[in-house]
């Protein structure tokens, strides 16, 4: 297995991600090449919490243009986290 801060890249701050904070439900950025196993362990290694259901989603990058040149962003993947009742990741915590 891969080390846990190279699974799990960063959270996911939006006004969605942070109104499903109420149901317990965290996203992160993942690797793209990490299945719903590894993010599942990572999560629970870093944030000593138990997680109860873990969905991910590949999202492809936009193509973007600065001022002459096309380019493309980065594709990533997306992991929506659900944690047991009772359970919090302190990262979240202030919002």
């Amino acid at each position: 297995m891969k080390n846990p801060q190279d699974i799990i890249k960063r959270p996911v701050i939006t006004e969605k991600s942070t109104s499903l904070l109420a149901e317990n439900k965290y996203t992160f950025i993942v690797d793209l090449e990490a299945n719903k196993i590894e993010i599942r362990k990572a999560i629970e290694e870093l944030f000593n919490v138990k997680v109860e259901k873990v969905r991910t989603m590949r999202v492809k990058g936009k193509n973007k243009r600065v001022r002459n040149r096309w380019g493309k962003a980065p594709d990533v993947k997306k992991a929506i986290v659900t944690l047991k009742e009772g359970d919090k990741i302190q990262l979240f915590e202030g919002m």
